[in-house]
């Protein structure tokens, strides 16, 4: 399928890791132009060089997306670049394993900065100058714990959940301007967040007193399909939300979880 993507312009965060740099591959696949934000320079860099091995015109930004001004920056580096932008990806984010508890006001106000006001001041930005073209997607990584809240990391699951709403908010607002802002819910994803050293696993191997062999295996035998979920996979169904065949989906909230949460709304 042709997702129509051929010199769109579009704008992937959180792209120097996980879900956002798989996103960032299967767009430059499908001909996008792409702005890569995040943190790591490195990355960002051999991301390009990775995209543009794939025909796709790309430009990196290194930035702290909890900055005030940050949706202002990454609007004016993909209009200088492309002259346009067609597509925002919200795809930062980051758990840890806490208890209540342990959480401090900190903790639970940078979860906040980061999952709620950074894709606010994003989508505040890029979503008019898209209605004023009458074509845009903006696609928002949630999360399963937005329907199934968890007490492993409270302020996670509850950031998460207020990300939806706006997500639905933006969507009800720019619809009829052809706009079209969607979310995804993914589930455990056997990737960088999860695998690597140090990563969930690790961490509530650590709280539970049990092999992260053990919390991997409990973790896929919660998953109805029986086993975690892949970057690429939803870096897949994101794509198509980005795309022309997307045309008539706006305010979803879509599970790509391997059917995780058992609901069907």
């Amino acid at each position: 399928m042709d997702l129509g993507l051929r010199e769109r312009a579009c704008v992937v965060t959180g792209a120097s890791g996980g879900i956002g740099r798989a996103t960032a591959l299967a767009l430059a696949r499908e001909g996008a132009s792409l702005v890569l934000v995040g943190r790591r320079e490195e990355r960002l860099a051999a991301l390009a060089r990775e995209c543009e091995q794939d025909g796709a015109r790309s430009a990196s930004l290194v930035l702290d997306l909890t900055a005030v001004d940050a949706g202002e920056r990454i609007l004016d580096a993909c209009l200088e670049r492309f002259g346009r932008i067609d597509a925002l990806v919200n795809g930062a984010g980051t758990s840890a394993v806490r208890t209540p508890e342990q959480l401090t006001d900190e903790e639970w106000q940078g979860q906040w900065e980061l999952h709620v006001m950074a894709p606010m001041r994003l989508m505040r930005a890029a979503a008019p100058a898209m209605a004023d073209r009458g074509w845009g997607r903006i696609v928002n990584v949630c999360s399963s714990l937005c329907r199934r809240p968890t007490g492993t990391n409270m302020s996670y699951s509850v950031t998460k959940a207020a990300e939806l709403s706006l997500s639905r908010a933006f969507a009800d607002l720019y619809a009829g301007r052809g706009v079209l802002v969607n979310a995804v819910a993914p589930g455990p994803v056997g990737g960088e967040l999860w695998l690597a050293p140090g990563g969930l696993a690790e961490q509530q191997a650590a709280a539970r007193g049990i092999t992260r062999e053990e919390v991997l295996e409990a973790t896929a035998g919660r998953v109805p399909i029986g086993r975690l979920g892949t970057e690429e996979e939803i870096a897949s169904v994101i794509a198509f939300l980005c795309s022309e065949p997307a045309s008539n989906v706006a305010g979803a909230a879509w599970s790509v979880d391997g059917g995780s949460v058992p609901v069907i709304i």
